[in-house]
């Protein structure tokens, strides 16, 4: 019974223990609502969705949402980091906004700013990539390295568009 009451209580406190203005680092992160001002050590669980200033670490549930991530994103419906990712992204649909991506997405739609790695999914778009891009549809503004497809577009190469196969250099 004691050990029931200290779990509901550390249960309680991870939970209801910060307001949004604080910086708080948890191991452990239930996310209910988009707090945006918290940074996450650990692991972030968001139920339905979640957003953080910053989550190192493992980031799982429906929708997850941060400034900058560093770990692995594993959301079913939605990852999304508004600056930089360094890690991997699983999920339908998977974004980077401003910053760079250094890692992998793997998903049905994925996309990118600036990638530096792989990007695996029906759709892979990325503004400027260096790496591989493998999916129905691969579009890159800028490529340095492999797209492996039904469509690739690259615009800036002497090759904007080549079925399988198109090399950026």
């Amino acid at each position: 019974m004691k050990k029931m009451m200290f779990g509901l209580v550390l249960a309680g406190l991870v939970v209801f223990g910060a307001s949004a203005a604080e910086k708080v680092r948890w191991p452990v992160w239930f996310a209910f609502n988009d707090t945006e001002d918290i940074d996450v050590i650990g692991l972030r669980l968001n139920l339905p969705s979640g957003q953080c200033e910053q989550v190192s670490g493992l980031d799982l549930g429906l929708i997850g949402r941060s400034t900058y991530f560093s770990g692995l994103q594993l959301n079913l419906l939605r990852n999304d980091v508004k600056d930089t990712l360094q890690g991997w992204q699983i999920g339908c649909y998977n974004s980077t906004g401003l910053g760079d991506a250094l890692g992998i997405q793997t998903g049905l739609w994925n996309e990118a700013k600036t990638l530096y790695g792989f990007q695996v999914g029906l759709v892979n778009l990325a503004d400027y990539a260096k790496g591989f891009q493998v999916g129905l549809v691969n579009r890159a503004e800028g490529l340095h390295g492999y797209q492996l497809g039904l469509v690739n577009i690259i615009r800036d190469s002497n090759v904007p568009f080549c079925p399988i196969l198109n090399i950026g250099l």
